[in-house]
């Protein structure tokens, strides 16, 4: 069985591989959308640029949101509350 140690560096583990990945996705972000904003302006009177812009950007603060523990649907500690609650249930 994993001891409390080992259950929060796992834990920590995975946030710090959530936040690099967000970081990631943020440096593709910055250096993809300014890219093909240039390749709209230069290729096109219809600015369609805004719709890669807008999808990528909602999937960008749905990543920093998960990182982050940000989710203000759920509230602060729900998974753990949850978590508990379904432990509880489960006892025999």
């Amino acid at each position: 069985m994993e001891n409390i140690t080992d259950y929060k560096y796992r834990r920590a583990k995975e946030q710090v591989e959530c936040i690099k990945g967000f970081y990631s996705n943020l440096t593709a972000y910055a250096i993809v959308i300014p890219l093909l904003a240039y390749l709209n302006y230069m290729t096109s009177s219809f600015p369609w640029i805004i719709f890669p812009a807008i999808g990528w950007g909602i999937g960008l603060v749905g990543h920093w949101m998960s990182a982050y523990d940000k989710n203000p649907f759920l509230g602060k500690g729900w998974e753990q509350r949850k978590i508990k609650e379904l432990m509880e249930k489960d006892q025999f």
